[in-house]
C-alpha cells in the first residue's frame, strides 16, 4: 500500500479505530500480562480474518482488506476473559463474522457481530467476560486513555448522540435505583471493571456504524433503548452480558426502522412513477 494511501486509510474511521485499539491493547496487555492475553487475541483476530477474506471475495467479486473482521476479532478478545481457552475466542469470532452475512435486513447486518457472538458462546461454553481490554486491570489513571480514544472515535464516526444518550440514561437509571432500592446492589456498576466496561461499550460498540443510525434523532432513540434494556437485563437477569443485551435490542429496533424506511421510499417512488405514467420498477 503506497504511503499516501496508508495515511488516508489511517485517518478513516476504521484506520483510526485500529490505532486506538492498538493503544488500548498495549496498555491492557501490560497490566494483564502479554503471555496471558496474546493467545486469545491472536486466535480471535486470525479466525475472524480467515473467515471474512473469502466471504468478502465472494460478495464483492474482488479481494478486499478484512479490516472489519480484524476489529470484530479484537473486540471479542478484549471482552472475553483472558483465562478462556484460545479456541473459544476463535469460535466466538467465527460466529460473529458468519452472523454478518446470514442475519441481514435492508442490505446491512442486523446485529453487532461481536455482541451477538459473545452472548451465543456464553451459553454454549459458559464463557467469562472480563472486559480486560477496557483497562479494567490497569492503573485507574489510565482510564484517561479510554476516554481519549473513545471520544476520538465517537467524534470521527459522528455518533456522539448515541453515546450521550446511552451513558446519560444508563447512569440515571443506576442512580435512581440506588435511591429507590438497595444502593449496594447497583454500586458495583460505578466501580471497576463495570465502569470501564460501560465506557468501552458506549464508545466502541454502541457506535458501530453498520448497525447504528446516522441521524442524531435516531441515535438518541438507539442509545436510550440500549441503556434501558441493558439496565433491565442487569436488574432482572444479572447475567454478565447485560450490556450486550441492550445493544442487541437496539439493533433489532434499528433494523426494523431501516426496513420500514426503505419500504416507504420504494412505495413513494412507485407512486411517483404511476403518477407520471411510467412502468413500475422491477
Amino acid at each position: 500500500m503506497p504511503a499516501s494511501r496508508a495515511r488516508r486509510y489511517l485517518r478513516s474511521p476504521k484506520g483510526l479505530l485500529i490505532i486506538c485499539f492498538a493503544l488500548l491493547l498495549a496498555l491492557a496487555a501490560a497490566a494483564e500480562g502479554v503471555p496471558l492475553v496474546a493467545p486469545g487475541v491472536l486466535a480471535a483476530t486470525l479466525a475472524a480474518v480467515a473467515i471474512d477474506v473469502p466471504l468478502l471475495r465472494w460478495r464483492a467479486g474482488r479481494w478486499m482488506l478484512p479490516d472489519g473482521a480484524l476489529l470484530t476479532g479484537l473486540i471479542v478478545a478484549m471482552v472475553l476473559s483472558p483465562h478462556e481457552p484460545a479456541w473459544t475466542a476463535a469460535v466466538t469470532s467465527a460466529i460473529a463474522i458468519v452472523s454478518k452475512y446470514v442475519l441481514r435486513a435492508a442490505r446491512a447486518n442486523v446485529f453487532n457481530p461481536a455482541a451477538l457472538a459473545l452472548v451465543i458462546t456464553f451459553y454454549l461454553f459458559d464463557t467469562g467476560h472480563s472486559w480486560w481490554g477496557a483497562l479494567s486491570e490497569a492503573p485507574p489513571w489510565q482510564i484517561v486513555a479510554l476516554f481519549a480514544t473513545g471520544m476520538l472515535v465517537t467524534d470521527r464516526v459522528r455518533k456522539s448522540a448515541s453515546v450521550l444518550a446511552f451513558l446519560g440514561v444508563y447512569f440515571a437509571l443506576v442512580t435512581g435505583a440506588a435511591f429507590a432500592g438497595d444502593p449496594a446492589r447497583v454500586a458495583e456498576l460505578y466501580r471497576i471493571p463495570n465502569l470501564n466496561a460501560a465506557l468501552y461499550f458506549a464508545f466502541f460498540m454502541v457506535t458501530d456504524p453498520p448497525t447504528s443510525p446516522g441521524r442524531p434523532r435516531d441515535q438518541l432513540v438507539y442509545g436510550t433503548i440500549t441503556a434501558v434494556v441493558a439496565f433491565a437485563a442487569f436488574e432482572l437477569i444479572g447475567a454478565v452480558w447485560f450490556l450486550l443485551a441492550g445493544v442487541l435490542a437496539a439493533n433489532v429496533n434499528e433494523a426494523w426502522r431501516r426496513t420500514r424506511s426503505r419500504r416507504v421510499r420504494v412505495e413513494l417512488v412507485e407512486a411517483a412513477r404511476r403518477a407520471i405514467g411510467a412502468e413500475p420498477a422491477d
